[in-house]
């Protein structure tokens, strides 16, 4: 389906004046930099910014770009123990003015960290910030989700495996050329599907350090953003997630942990991290760990082959960090396949 007109400010100040006129006048519409799935603009306004998170212009994979889901959660959580900016309206594609959904938050003020590394922390920052965020991810596994009216927010049944068939589906759905390492990581996981153990939690999907806004004089983070891939699910996924940042490597673009010395840097080790979250949460260490980190690894070469394939078709949202992308998919598929041997 084709999405609709160029998201400008000639096109997008009159609706706002209209609509949301509580965030006064628009002066200034600008791109962010980052997010290679739902473009993200600094909206300027005579009584201050906000941000206008938008669906992408082209056409949409199934369940993509669901900013509708993202502005929904973030409304939801206001109040909660997970910070998140304050939603303010949403535009869905009938009402849009481009013919695609959007929606405005808050501006938080703070910073965003794009290297884990955090070359410009002190050593005690770096273990701070870190800490903050496994605080974080355990605050948000607790959260009650029939309480704050997110109850319906996933389906029912075995989130590894509903997981697994849809990233599988978007995956062969996206790809331009097949890849061994990834057809054999689908086998694996498909006979290694972990079995449900009544365990729900609002998930974020994406949990990582570049997805948070952390204080402008401290560790605390002030804001959880890009909730593109939440759901009700099971919450280790966050964490194994998460965890593949001790393994991808630093250098290349990565955004990893991997060859740095991290006791020198003041960063916690994955099993140091893994067994904070589970003393937080009052659970056991995680089992079946393995499945989970290769799992996640596939999962992430699958959302970056949409982002390559939408630059192909022409509707990337920045073409150049699709390029990256494409070199990337065959590293995480190298190391998802790596990581099985892990165990028998």
């Amino acid at each position: 389906m084709e999405t609709g007109a160029e998201l400008t400010l000639a096109v997008i100040a009159p609706y706002l004046g209209v609509h949301v006129p509580q965030i006064g006048r628009v002066t200034g519409l600008e791109k962010f930099a980052q997010g290679q799935s739902n473009p993200t603009f600094r909206l300027a306004t005579d009584t201050g910014p906000y941000v206008l998170r938008a669906k992408p212009p082209g056409k949409h994979l199934k369940s993509a770009h669901m900013v509708e889901r993202e502005f929904r959660v973030m409304a939801a959580l206001e109040g909660s123990d997970v910070p998140v900016p304050r939603m303010i309206h949403l535009a869905d594609d009938d009402a849009s003015p481009i013919g695609r959904a959007f929606f405005i938050m808050e501006h938080l003020k703070g910073r965003i960290f794009f290297d884990p590394a955090l070359p410009d922390q002190s050593a005690e920052m770096r273990g701070a910030i870190y800490d903050a965020m496994n605080e974080v991810m355990a605050r948000l596994h607790q959260v009650d989700v029939g309480a704050v009216g997110l109850g319906d927010y996933g389906k029912p049944g075995n989130y590894f495996a509903r997981q697994i068939e849809r990233w599988t589906g978007q995956y062969l759905a996206s790809r331009q050329s097949p890849n061994a390492d990834l057809d054999y990581i689908i086998a694996w996981l498909n006979e290694r599907i972990p079995e449900d153990d009544g365990q729900v939690a609002l998930v974020h999907g994406d949990f990582r350090l570049d997805n948070m806004m952390i204080a402008s004089d401290g560790p605390q983070v002030i804001g959880l953003l890009d909730w593109e891939l939440s759901t009700l699910g099971h919450p280790l996924a966050d964490l194994a997630y998460q965890c593949m940042q001790w393994r991808l490597p630093h250098a290349g673009g990565m955004r990893g942990l991997g060859g740095l010395d991290r006791a020198a840097l003041g960063l916690p080790s994955e099993a140091e991290y893994v067994a904070r979250y589970a003393e937080r949460r009052g659970i056991a260490p995680p089992e079946n760990w393995t499945v989970l980190l290769v799992f996640c690894f596939f999962r992430l070469a699958a959302i970056l082959e949409g982002v390559v394939r939408r630059a192909a078709d022409g509707n990337a949202s920045n073409p150049e960090t699709a390029k990256r992308y494409a070199q990337a998919i065959p590293v995480l598929a190298g190391m998802a396949r790596e990581t099985t041997n892990e165990t028998a």
